[in-house]
């Protein structure tokens, strides 16, 4: 019904044109021609510095220095359908309802690009798209509708990577240069006459399948040649640092859990699978060349608006995880470059941004009005280096993103609030699962929980998440969902489902104790509750912590709230306490001293 509702407010839009704007479609003749190209699983930190120090990436440097670089942009779902659809309806993920990578958007939905081809645009799209549901495997549905399961089963292959020892070796991902070519060649024989978008969708630096397992094991593959290895500054690579299982997120340690990343990583193997994903990155950026060259051939590159972007990041062995579906910047940060006509060159936005701004910004280059109530904005006024323009953008655009996350290899629905210096992770109903709060201008590497520590601010914040979505309500919806399409699944599969369910990517682990885990569903199936955050016990409201047992033996601690109030929250492993900036308009950020019952406001 919502997204009845909605298409039919976007339908309506478009039906008649707002004031002032008729002068405008008239003349999209003379519109700049638009290229979009999106990769999958692309860390936006390497696209500036300090990040951009250890891979070489001559054609993302080229759109920096030719055009305008978006320092905080973000994905608004770390995950691929749900972040395309966002990408795609301007929307965020709650209200389009793309809970994971089998829901997305319905495949007659009205895009940008659609309402840009019905003001004479020409319109081509090429690579992966992944926005509409009914895609991505069987395993991958059924994590997802279980993730509250009272379980933990390795989901993954560990992360491993493979090298082709051939130092001529450019086409890795030949799925992606043969997407590339098809888009150049489409270039090639365009009505020059007419402007046009085109959209080309690669799948690098996503990991690839692991080689002997196929679906039973996922993409848990690093795999690149000695070609881009050699474009990897392998000295600058740093080692993230990690909690101890014992200390980390009940949350985090079941994603690190069914990622299969809590057994034993030596430094060298860490380091060289993130050796591996920037090559990766590196193959990703010669194809964004190619399509940067052959405009430049065609003589289109003064006459084109190129923008490059990521649906989200990858976590590539931090916080012990690989894949994406985290709030960390790892993993929700995301590249966002635009170059052409009346973008101002060498340009870097500190401004919040994210996805959903695509569908308003690519409107507005068209001189489109957009329809109303999309979660998003157009860019467009930050582009050009005037400080009104840059007011003009605060006034619309607020001073926050929205990421939110329902998928699998999570076991609670998450929610970001990014604005200023913070970020607040909330989960669930925001009362069973312990809050987040980092400060990102002293913790870049989120490694301290700092919630309890100043626990005004993050009432403040969460009270601001609130406002923009009642997260708790969305939670619930999507736990009605899951038990919805499982039970649906299971109906489907009839008398074959304990042998479908026993050979899905959890195989391994299943298979040494299948009645346990049946129960287990079964037991998920009947209960009638609020969802809650899943552990290999089930534990109740006012009991004392339960404990997840750890494959190293050790014990991590729930820390559910004895009294039904906030929850107690994980101590930081230093056990010091940090000190926070609080910043001024245009000033550089001063010392501020945590003391008993005083604390600092959020910005």
């Amino acid at each position: 019904m919502l997204l009845l509702l909605v298409s039919m407010v976007a339908a309506l839009a478009l039906a008649a044109p707002a004031p002032g704007t008729q002068e405008k479609r008239l003349q999209v003749a003379q519109a700049p021609n638009v290229v979009l190209v999106a990769s999958d699983s692309f860390d936006g930190r390497l696209t500036f510095q300090p990040g951009s120090q250890v891979v070489k990436l001559p054609f993302i440097n080229f759109m920096r220095a030719h055009g305008t670089t978006f320092l905080n942009a973000y994905t608004n779902s770390p995950i691929c359908c749900p972040s395309r659809a966002a990408m795609w309806s301007g929307l965020f993920t709650h209200l389009t309802e793309s809970w994971n990578n089998f829901k997305g958007l319905d495949p007659n939905y009205t895009t940008w690009m659609d309402i840009m081809e019905m003001h004479g645009y020409q319109t081509q799209k090429f690579g992966k798209l992944d926005y509409t549901s009914g895609h991505h495997s069987i395993s991958n549905r059924v994590e997802a509708w279980t993730r509250e399961v009272p379980f933990l089963l390795r989901q993954e292959g560990r992360p491993v990577v493979n090298l082709i020892p051939d130092k001529y070796r450019r086409r890795v991902m030949a799925k992606d240069w043969q997407n590339t070519e098809k888009a150049i060649s489409w270039l090639r024989q365009v009505n020059y006459t007419k402007p046009f978008v085109l959209y080309l969708g690669l799948n690098l630096p996503h990991p690839y399948p692991s080689p002997s397992s196929g679906e039973n094991f996922g993409a848990s593959t690093f795999h690149t040649s000695l070609y881009w290895l050699e474009k990897v500054a392998y000295d600058a690579i740093k080692i993230p640092k990690w909690l101890a299982l014992s200390q980390m997120h009940p949350v985090d340690y079941y994603s690190s859990y069914t990622k299969n990343c809590t057994g034993k990583f030596t430094g060298n193997e860490i380091k060289s699978i993130r050796a591996f994903y920037y090559a990766m990155c590196a193959e990703t950026d010669a194809m964004l060349g190619e399509i940067i060259l052959a405009l430049r051939q065609l003589d289109l590159l003064q006459k084109t608006i190129v923008v490059y972007t990521s649906d989200h990041g990858e976590m590539a062995m931090e916080h012990r995880q690989f894949y994406k579906m985290s709030m960390y910047e790892a993993s929700v940060h995301v590249p966002f470059l635009m170059m052409g006509p009346g973008i101002k060159a060498n340009l870097q936005v500190p401004s919040v941004v994210s996805l959903v701004d695509i569908y308003p910004t690519m409107l507005d280059i068209a001189g489109i009005a957009p329809p109303p109530n999309l979660s998003g904005y157009s860019l467009l006024t930050l582009l050009s280096n005037t400080s009104a323009n840059e007011q003009a953008f605060k006034v619309h655009h607020p001073p926050w993103i929205l990421s939110e996350f329902h998928g699998c290899n999570a076991n609670a629905s998450t929610y970001m609030l990014r604005t200023g210096r913070w970020k607040y992770i909330a989960y669930s109903d925001g009362a069973s699962v312990p809050p987040q709060l980092f400060d990102l201008s002293l913790d870049p590497d989120e490694l301290t929980n700092i919630a309890t520590e100043f626990p005004e601010i993050t009432y403040s914040l969460d009270q601001k998440l609130r406002s923009i979505i009642n997260y708790p309500e969305v939670s619930a919806s999507v736990h009605r969902y899951n038990k919805e399409q499982f039970i649906m699944w299971k109906q489907s599969v009839g008398q074959n489902y304990s042998n479908v369910i026993a050979h899905l990517r959890w195989h391994q682990d299943w298979q040494k104790d299948p009645r346990k885990y049946e129960n287990a569903i079964q037991r998920w199936l009947a209960a009638h509750s609020s969802p809650v955050v899943s552990s290999p016990q089930q534990f109740t409201r006012g009991s004392q912590p339960t404990l997840l047992q750890s494959s190293s033996g050790s014990q991590l601690t729930l820390l559910q709230s004895s009294s039904g109030s906030q929850p107690t929250l994980l101590q930081s492993s230093s056990g010091s306490q940090p000190t926070l900036l609080q910043s001024t308009s245009g000033s550089q950020p001063t010392p501020l001293q945590s003391t008993s019952g005083s604390q600092p406001t959020p910005l």
